[in-house]
C-alpha cells in the first residue's frame, strides 16, 4: 500500500476534524518513515528481486520493529497518550493510534505473508500484491472514498485551501502511477535514501490544514 495509507489519514480527518491532517498522515504512515532508517542501521533487511509484478520487486525479510503490529500499537498508544497530555483532544488520541496500527493492517492484506504479529511472532498476510489489477482497484477505491470524506469535512478558508488540496491529492496518485510504471531501485541503499522523501507529506498536510477548516457539522456530531 502506498495511497491507501495516506486514505487512512485523509479518512481519519472526519473522525477527529481537530487534529491536524499533518499528525494524521505522520501517523498513518510512521512504519514507512521509520523502515528507512532501521534499513540503513541494519537493524532490518529487505531484498530487492526483480520482476514483472511492480508491487513484488521487494522481498521484506526482516522488519520487526518497524512493521510489526505490536510495535506499531506500541508507538501509536505512546502517540496518543502525548497527543491527549499535550491537547486534551480525546477524538485526535484515540484517532492517532488507530492509524498506527490500520497501516498494519492495510499492508497485512497487500504483502505475502511477512507481516510480524511481534518481533519474532509468526507472519500474516493476504497477498493482495499478487494481482496488480486487484491491488491498484482496492487501493484506489480506499483513496478515493478518502479523498471525498476529507472534503465533506473540511472546507477551504482560501484559494490556497482549495488548490494545495487538489495538488496533494495529484502528486500523490502521480506518484503512485509511477511507482507502477517506473523502474525498481538499483540497490537497497538507493531505496533507502529515496524513500524518506514521502516526510515531506505530513508537513505539507499540516500547511494545506492551515487553510482548510472543519465543516461545523463535523465539530459537532
Amino acid at each position: 500500500m502506498f495511497i491507501g495509507h495516506f486514505a487512512v489519514a485523509l479518512a481519519a480527518k472526519r473522525a477527529a476534524p481537530r487534529t491536524s491532517l499533518g499528525w494524521l498522515v505522520t501517523c498513518a504512515q510512521l512504519p514507512d518513515f521509520v523502515f528507512p532508517a532501521l534499513l540503513m542501521l541494519g537493524w532490518e533487511r529487505m531484498t530487492l528481486v526483480g520482476g514483472g509484478n511492480p508491487f513484488l520487486r521487494a522481498r521484506f525479510d526482516w522488519y520487526p520493529f518497524s512493521h510489526s503490529l505490536a510495535m506499531n500499537a506500541l508507538c501509536g498508544a505512546v502517540i496518543g497518550l502525548l497527543y491527549w497530555w499535550r491537547t486534551r483532544y480525546l477524538r485526535g488520541a484515540l484517532v492517532l493510534p488507530l492509524c498506527v496500527a490500520g497501516h498494519w493492517l492495510l499492508d497485512m492484506v497487500s504483502h505475502l505473508p511477512d507481516m510480524p504479529l511481534y518481533p519474532g511472532g509468526p507472519r500474516m498476510g493476504l497477498g493482495l500484491w499478487n494481482s496488480v489489477a486487484a491491488e491498484i482497484i482496492v487501493e484506489g477505491a480506499l483513496f478515493g472514498a478518502s479523498v471525498w470524506l476529507y472534503a465533506k469535512a473540511t472546507r477551504p478558508v482560501d484559494r490556497l485551501g482549495r488548490w494545495a488540496f487538489a495538488a496533494f491529492i495529484a502528486v500523490l496518485v502521480l506518484l503512485y502511477i509511477g511507482s507502477i510504471l517506473g523502474p525498481p531501485p538499483e540497490n537497497v541503499e538507493q531505496f533507502a535514501w529515496v524513500a524518506p522523501a514521502v516526510l515531506l507529506f505530513p508537513l505539507w498536510g499540516w500547511w494545506l490544514d492551515r487553510h482548510r477548516t472543519p465543516r461545523a457539522a463535523m465539530l459537532s456530531s
